[in-house]
């Protein structure tokens, strides 16, 4: 078992992360990542940020570079999924109908973008946004400005989606289900921040609104039919309506399933030598006693490093505070926090909102489970240590901004 094959199925940057912190360890047997792209393991928050915007060439995409899987012994199969998992007989088979025999296995598949049935899903200039393809082709459409893009989509992908393409100099209108974008994420007060930000930069919103059909002619798209059945003239149209965990393989196998794959604090699925991590991995946190599954990319990160020490027998789990952050135009936001405690109550601000730099606080008693940073760097990790340590905080002396947060931590 010490030194038996591990295999990865999946290859994003849980699955990337993992072979790093294996061999980071001291693991000297095979690993083998089967990649569903045919791209090398690549970070996805630069696609919808620096990427697409032009500030970060793909180099700073992927993961690590090409050369250190060679350089480390890992093997990475290109555009060749995993199909069926046979976990009795330790064997993976992929799409090209290779086997692999494992000692351990991480599955690591990610989520899918979800689908909308829409007429006209099929029309050129119509498509999701998920992978490095969808950035490079989006970037090379909005780069030049002067389009006309609907975004179908209030979350964080849609705006941010929204804020490049308006950077560029197109025409954005933003769909979305929410009466206020972003409020099921981080509250009406947020939310309503944000959506003010984007139309001081020319971004039209239709709240609450979906689009129910797509018109085109000659095969491109022309225009977006909504509920209400206003029709919103489109050259471009970007369906970012949230992702949907991929369990198929895990469905198969007959791993244990609740909104993606079960897992426990150190990322064991409910068959002996499965492991799971990443957007797939509904994993038990052991601050909050329940299971959360987070689609960000601090979650893939950890949760990589956790299934390979834990595949090594160490004492590893998944224990760290949720983390994200979003740049949209010159509003550059850190979260941390578990949105579940948070929901359902009002933050407390420390600073003004107007002015463009400030906290917010979400507490349940008087302790502090989630805290968000607008144009503040720097203090998350005050923010964190507040969250994982359980401090017990006086609101008053929180929300002051004259107090350093350090000052609300204890000695030591």
């Amino acid at each position: 078992m010490a030194n038996g094959p591990i295999v990865i199925a999946g290859g994003g940057l849980a699955g990337a992360t993992a072979a790093r912190t294996l061999r980071s360890e001291g693991f000297t047997g095979a690993i083998t990542i089967a990649c569903a792209e045919a791209q090398i393991p690549y970070l996805r928050p630069p696609l919808s940020k620096e990427f697409l915007l032009g500030k970060d060439g793909e180099d700073k995409v992927p993961v690590v570079p090409q050369d250190w899987y060679r350089e480390n012994d890992v093997e990475l199969l290109l555009g060749d999924p995993a199909v069926e998992l046979a976990p009795g007989a330790h064997r993976l088979t992929l799409a090209s109908g290779r086997e692999l025999e494992y000692s351990r296995l991480l599955i690591a598949t990610g989520a899918q973008p979800r689908q909308l049935p829409l007429p006209g899903n099929e029309l050129v200039g119509v498509s999701t946004f998920r992978t490095l393809d969808d950035s490079r082709r989006l970037k090379e459409e909005l780069s030049d400005g002067g389009k006309r893009l609907v975004m179908v989509g209030s979350g964080w992908i849609g705006m941010e989606v929204a804020a490049a393409a308006r950077s560029y100099g197109n025409e954005v209108t933003l769909l979305g289900l929410e009466d206020i974008p972003l409020s099921g994420a981080i509250g009406p007060e947020l939310g309503a921040y944000f959506r003010r930000l984007h139309e001081s930069h020319g971004v039209q919103f239709r709240l609450p609104a979906s689009a129910k059909e797509i018109k085109g002619s000659e095969g491109r798209v022309q225009a977006v039919v909504t509920d209400s059945g206003e029709e919103i003239p489109a050259d471009l149209v970007v369906i970012a309506a949230g992702v949907i965990p991929d369990t198929a393989l895990a469905e198969k196998a007959g791993l244990e399933l609740e909104n993606g794959i079960l897992v426990d604090a150190s990322l064991r699925t409910s068959s002996p030598d499965v492991f799971a991590a990443g957007d797939v991995a509904n994993a038990l946190h052991p601050f909050t006693g329940e299971h959360h599954r987070s689609e960000h990319w601090f979650n893939a990160l950890s949760g990589g490093k956790v299934a390979a020490k834990a595949m090594l027998g160490q004492d590893a789990t998944l224990d760290m505070v949720p983390y994200f952050y979003t740049d949209q135009f010159e509003a550059s936001m850190e979260y941390s926090g578990f949105p579940s405690l948070a929901a359902g109550s009002s933050p407390l601000l420390r600073g003004s909102m107007e002015d463009g730099s400030f906290l917010a606080f979400w507490l349940d008693g008087n302790t502090v489970v989630a805290g968000m940073s607008i144009n503040l760097p720097k203090v998350h990790k005050h923010i964190k240590a507040l969250i994982s340590g359980r401090v017990p905080v006086d609101p008053a002396r929180l929300a002051d901004p004259d107090i350093p947060l350090e000052e609300l931590l204890p000695e030591g």
